[in-house]
């Protein structure tokens, strides 16, 4: 059965945690939008991640949160940076139909370096090395991987090189996250994360309209291209462009009414949103397992006052096993 689209004001508002799929047919783009609050400040807060690296992380949720609702498999979708800067690795994953968790590893040293120098955009946090995305389908199918450099430019333009590479599908991603400074309905102050994003994608009937440019050549490329891309998608992008990164963190602008301020004179379209959650799939049964794995001399030099503890790096939860659990049975 065809999903059912319905114009703005059609229906209420998705709010917070809801990626909401639209479509602009006059431009033919499909794409997702999304506005995370209360999901990501959970994440986030659970580590006290000082600020850089807590925006940067946002980030890479709201990029996984974007691609990950597009599987159409049960499977998990993920996003991982590896990089020499003071933030060395950062990883979110999106288990469907809607499960999230993310976690960041970084140098103190190297940080407070960087931000007493000033240098805490993204790609100076990172360094370089590799963005990865990996598609998991489990028992069902070999896992994909799509690998892209950090050149030192931003996540919105690296995954855009992703799609180029290795989907050869014009797209453009847009990314942000801020902290908001309020009160609560005691008059408390408060501190939350908001993080918003959106990803347009050219899709016409006719394959030959999604050619673009060659990616830049290098060392010795004269910029001669040799054909432009479709008008169409030239709007489109355009479009997507002005956006500016407090609209998308903005509570008072809707994912919606983004949508609407966008795209309205080419009659966008949304459909049926989908929640996300600050789920882990970590477990005591899993992670025994694991465990149950060790020779007796790596579990004895597990041991911390007769027990072994493992705290999961994502969701902070510590599981305590006695010795005698992890023996084979007899």
């Amino acid at each position: 059965m065809a999903e059912a689209a319905a114009a703005l004001g059609q229906f209420d508002f998705a709010g917070d945690d809801h990626v909401v799929p639209f479509q602009v047919e006059g431009l033919d783009v499909r794409g997702r939008a999304v506005q995370l609050g209360p999901m990501l400040d959970a994440i986030l807060e659970r580590h006290h991640y000082p600020a850089p690296v807590a925006r940067l992380l946002a980030e890479v949720v709201v990029l996984t949160v974007l691609l990950g609702t597009s599987l159409k498999f049960d499977g998990k979708f993920t996003v991982q940076t590896k990089g020499d800067g003071p933030v060395d690795l950062l990883v979110a994953d999106f288990s469907t139909p809607e499960n999230v968790r993310a976690y960041a590893r970084f140098d103190q040293a190297l940080l407070n370096k960087a931000i007493a120098a000033g240098e805490t955009e993204p790609e100076q946090l990172l360094g370089r090395g590799v963005l990865a995305f990996t598609i998991d389908q489990g028992k069902f199918g070999q896992p994909y991987q799509g690998i892209v450099e950090l050149d030192g430019t931003s996540l919105e333009d690296i995954a855009g090189v992703y799609f180029r590479q290795s989907e050869q599908i014009p797209t453009r991603v847009r990314l942000a996250a801020a902290e908001l400074f309020d009160r609560d309905d005691a008059g408390k102050p408060r501190h939350r994360w908001r993080a918003g994003g959106l990803v347009a994608q050219f899709l016409p009937e006719a394959p030959e309209r999604m050619r673009q440019p060659d990616l830049h050549g290098g060392d010795g490329d004269t910029g001669g291209r040799p054909h432009g891309e479709d008008d169409a998608w030239t709007e489109a992008r355009s479009l997507v462009e002005t956006i500016d990164a407090d609209e998308l963190t903005d509570p008072l602008v809707g994912t919606e009414r983004l949508l609407f301020r966008l795209f309205h004179e080419r009659g966008v379209r949304v459909y049926e949103p989908r929640a996300v959650f600050d789920r882990c799939s970590c477990s005591r049964d899993k992670i025994k397992g694991v465990l149950k794995g060790f020779t007796a001399e790596e579990i004895e030099a597990s041991q911390e006052d007769g027990e072994i503890a493992v705290t999961c790096e994502f969701c902070s939860t510590t599981y305590r096993f006695e010795p005698a659990e992890l023996q084979p049975a007899e």
